[in-house]
């Protein structure tokens, strides 16, 4: 785990543009900023990926060692966004090499089990081109929706929140948050299937 002393843990948190120009500057506090600032998110996104402590961390140092190899030349818009992303693939691509020959635990393997029915395989790499036109069409589908169902089907499925976290986080019953997704995604497969998408 990466340890800062006492002094950067006490600090006040810096703004988005105060830790991308401690990147830009190659200052080497920017890792602890960012670990302050975000080191929390990073972990919750990895740790329901993943099912240990251990593989949590080191996804999550990873990401931090990915921000500062690809800030400069990138500028993100919104960091909270770009080291969100950066955890989650990394977290998958931990979990696959973790788990090819056996399923392990957190919500990633659930959530695709999940997602099964409704959403192409699109692992050719020739497929490119219908994998980037499948996401627009998630997306268009995906701002359609209430705001509500929207959320909870981003924070099942993007975030990999357990069913127990939606449905505290939504004040509503787990059996409920169930079947918003179930209805979701069932329409989210006939809307694909009317954009000529085939499942």
């Amino acid at each position: 785990m990466y340890t800062y002393d006492r002094q950067l843990k006490e600090a006040i948190l810096l703004n988005d543009n105060d830790i991308l120009a401690l990147y830009w500057d190659r200052d080497d506090r920017a890792i602890a900023e960012t670990d302050l600032a975000y080191g929390a998110y990073c972990r919750s996104i990895a740790k329901n990926i993943l099912s240990t402590d251990e593989d949590t961390e080191e996804s999550v140092n990873d990401t931090y060692l990915a921000a500062w190899n690809s800030i400069p030349p990138k500028k993100p818009e919104v960091l909270r966004t770009f080291l969100g992303r950066l955890t989650r693939n990394i977290s998958i691509n931990r979990w696959r090499s973790c788990n090819a020959e056996k399923r392990g635990g957190g919500q990633f393997p659930l959530a695709l089990e999940e997602l099964e029915g409704c959403v192409p395989d699109r692992n050719d790499p020739e497929q490119s081109l219908e994998a980037r036109e499948l996401g627009q069409a998630i997306d268009k589908f995906l701002r359609g929706l209430p705001l509500r169902d929207c959320n909870i089907f981003l924070r099942r499925y993007w975030h990999l929140d357990s069913i127990a976290d939606i449905a505290a986080r939504y004040s509503i019953s787990a059996s409920n948050v169930k079947t918003i997704l179930f209805r979701t995604r069932a329409k989210l497969k006939n809307y694909l299937e009317g954009e000529g998408i085939s499942i």
